[in-house]
């Protein structure tokens, strides 16, 4: 019976500590998604002045499973596609606004739901902290404290993710 206190008070600890803040609508680009690449990383449309160029937008702060890491990275990706594709979301950047790859680094919103976010807590990707980029760092570090209590996707007992994305690419690359 301890146990069980001990877990809803973590639980509603957790729950009660995500802040609320959202981001001013000054502060973010309306773009189109156009389809999830993977678990991270999204085509967009609208991002540049001229409307019909499309760009690749990597979500800050997450590292969701690659491809090739069955069946974590398909499920990943299939999410991101489920909750953006054809659909108008909202870009905010914070220091560092593009990779090394060109991909612009974005938090994304879709209504008032921060996507990145969403998928950390749902067990989609893990919350990688990534120096200038911190905004969010609490909100995603809390997702993911949320998801291994409950043992959502990565993070399921039955089924656990052995390996990171970045050991999965070090060792399978």
């Amino acid at each position: 019976m301890a146990r069980v206190a001990i877990f809803l008070f973590c639980l509603l600890l957790l729950v009660g500590c995500q802040p609320s803040d959202q981001p001013q609508e000054s502060a973010l680009l309306q773009v189109k998604a156009l389809q999830a690449i993977s678990g991270q990383t999204l085509e967009v449309q609208g991002i540049n002045k001229q409307a019909n160029l499309t760009a690749q937008v990597r979500l800050l702060g997450i590292d969701a499973p690659d491809l090739q890491q069955r069946p974590w990275g398909n499920v990943a990706r299939e999410r991101l596609e489920q909750l953006v594709a054809g659909q108008t979301v909202k870009l905010e950047f914070d220091v560092e606004v593009n990779d090394q790859f060109g991909r612009t680094l974005a938090y994304v919103w879709k209504d008032t739901v921060l996507l990145n976010e969403q998928l950390v807590k749902e067990g989609h990707a893990l919350f990688v902290a990534r120096s200038p980029n911190h905004k969010y760092d609490q909100r995603l570090e809390r997702a993911e404290q949320w998801a291994r209590l409950m043992g959502l996707g990565i993070w399921n007992p039955e089924q656990p993710m052995r390996l990171t994305p970045a050991e999965f690419r070090r060792q399978y690359r």
